[in-house]
Formats: structure tokens, sequence, C-alpha cells
């Protein structure tokens, strides 16, 4: 039974729990809020016993858990993913896992000194079966002629921002910011299936704080270029196709992966999705569940090494397009 604590409250912790009921192997036992009563309101929400914290030293120095399940503002996942690692816990940590390359790095010298330890990003999309098999269509195609990938989502936290607050997800003091919410699902996506690019841009719509509200990124490839269409303060309705010779890979949203076809150059359709989870997390779950349950295993143990790498290829990524737009964030500035 692996026992877990989590850091986050949110609808998207309450969903990770569920789908970690739903895999069944875990055990919720600690709670992790800076209100106590929230904490404790939390937990009462799921079988068991959990223990509310509202301390974060006091959670790690005296709950009762193996795994850390860490989905706070971006800012703040450094800090907690370096603390959890030196309290010897395994880390689950919702993406971006750091908001720069230097906070990486720092997470990646930790964990060469505690090889026992397991640390995955919370890209749930990378782990769905839709995902790959676009990647395996992808590497049939002979020729890659570029892609167009949109995941635009107004947020409910943007009419604030509009009546004069700044909610954490539009604060450049927090990590916030369009390419770091609903841009890293798309990032994702074009480091995955195309590799690393030789060139990262990133066209963005600031906001009067400087955070990106929305914006246009285009990664270069040798022979091609992958467009990335993002936002949180609009909607989008447009699919996203990957581009061969003559034949399309259609889906319906890059980070939401409810269909998939392959287009011939005809234009006949062939429907190649497989099973979608109604719980979009259950499928990382699994993942997660497995590698630690024989956390021996030097195959599961390399399995993470090789998501570890696409993570860290991603935030490399992630920070060339930030800072090709001249987008900061105050953990920026504390590594200079």
């Amino acid at each position: 039974m692996l026992k877990l604590g989590v850091i986050g409250t949110g609808w998207i912790t309450k969903q990770f729990i569920d789908a970690t009921q739903e895999v069944g192997g875990w055990k919720l036992t600690s709670v992790f809020s800076r209100r106590l009563e929230k904490a404790n309101d939390f937990a009462k929400q799921f079988k068991g016993e959990a223990v509310g914290y509202r301390d974060l030293d006091t959670f790690f120095q005296e709950g009762d858990f193996d795994v850390v399940y860490i989905a706070s503002p971006n800012s703040l996942h450094f800090s907690q993913a370096r603390q959890a690692i030196m309290a010897d816990k395994h880390v689950i940590v919702e993406k971006p896992a750091c908001s720069n390359p230097s906070e990486m790095k720092v997470l990646i010298r930790l964990l060469r000194r505690k090889h026992h330890l397991f640390y995955f990003e919370a890209a749930r999309h990378f782990h769905e079966e839709n995902f790959k098999t676009i990647a395996q269509q992808i590497k049939k195609m002979k020729t890659v002629q570029g892609a167009t990938l949109t995941y635009m989502k107004y947020s409910s936290h943007y009419d604030d921002f509009l009546a004069g607050k700044e909610p954490n997800v539009f604060s450049p003091v927090f990590s916030g910011g369009a390419l770091q919410d609903l841009g890293v699902y798309l990032v994702y996506d074009a480091v995955a299936w195309f590799g690393v690019p030789i060139r990262a841009v990133y066209f963005p719509h600031k906001l009067r704080n400087g955070i990106d509200g929305k914006g246009i990124a285009i990664l270069q490839y040798p022979g091609f270029e992958v467009t990335l269409n993002f936002g949180k303060t609009a909607n989008s309705y447009l699919a996203s196709e990957v581009y061969g010779m003559g034949e399309t890979i259609w889906m319906n949203n890059a980070a939401d992966l409810q269909k998939v076809e392959l287009i011939d150059k005809q234009g006949n359709k062939n429907d190649i999705t497989k099973a979608v989870t109604t719980n979009p997390m259950i499928t990382e779950v699994k993942n997660f569940t497995a590698v630690l349950q024989s956390s021996n295993s030097l195959a599961n143990k390399q399995l993470m090494e090789d998501w570890l790498a696409v993570a860290v290829q991603v935030n490399r990524v992630m920070y060339d397009l930030r800072q090709s737009a001249h987008i900061n964030f105050r953990s920026d500035y504390e590594f200079r």
C-alpha cells in the first residue's frame, strides 16, 4: 500500500486522489494547506483518517506517507519538491515541475544522491494511449511537414484579473501565465513527438503586469515548423493536426486527446482513437503505481529516467520560449 501525502486542496488534487482510489493500492494519509481547517475539511471527503497540516516542515517530518503529490502554485513546486526529496519522499509534482532550468538542475543533483527515490512530473496526457498512438503514427510518416497544435481555454480567474486582482495563475510572482499553465501541454506534445527544436520563439499577448494571457509559439525543426496556439483569455474550438506527405493526423484537442483520426491523401478518415478514461489522470496514476510498487526494478528506474529526461527537455524549451518573449518570473532572479 502506497501512503499518499498531498500539497494543495484544489480540484486537481481531488481528481488525482480519485484516480488513486480507482486504480487501488493507495491510501491518503496526510494533507497540507496553509489553513488547517481547509486541510481537515478536504481530508474528510475521502475514506480513511488522513491528518491535516498547516506547517510544511511538520507535514514532512511527522506525516505518515511515502509519496507526495504537489499541486501548489507553480512558483512553489521547486522548493516543495526539494524539501520532499530531502525528507526521503517520492515526488509527483504537477506540471510545470519547475520555473526554469536552474531549479531543475538542483533537483536532478539531489536525485542523483538519492537513488532509491522516484520523481515524476504529472503530465497526464503524456501517459495516455492516444498520445502514444499519435507518436507511433508520426514515426510511420516518411516525411513530417509540421504541425499546428491548439489549446486555448478561458480561465475563470481572468475575470478576477480584469477586476483589478492578480490571481496566482496570472502572476509573474507565482510563475503563472498561459505558457506555463496551458502551453506546457503543447510543448510536451512537440518535444515527445518531434524532439527538441533547434529554435523556439514565442509571440505573446501580454497583460498589464507583463504576464502572457495567450500567444503563439513557433518551434523550428530541421525541415519543418510546429506552431503552438494557446491561451487563458479566450476559448478555441480548433482541432490540432500533424502533417505528412498528404496524410494528416487529426486530433480534437492537443491536450485532451478524446479523438484521433488518420486522414489519407484522398480525405478518407480512419478513426484510430484508443479507449478514453472518465478521469484523465487514471493512466498516469496506473503508470506511477506500477513503478512505485516495484521500486527495486532496474527497468522501472530506467522508465522514470526516460520520463524525467523528457521533463528536463520540456523545461528547457519552456524557458527558451519565455526568454524570447522577455517574460521573467521572480524565481528566475533567485539563481542569478
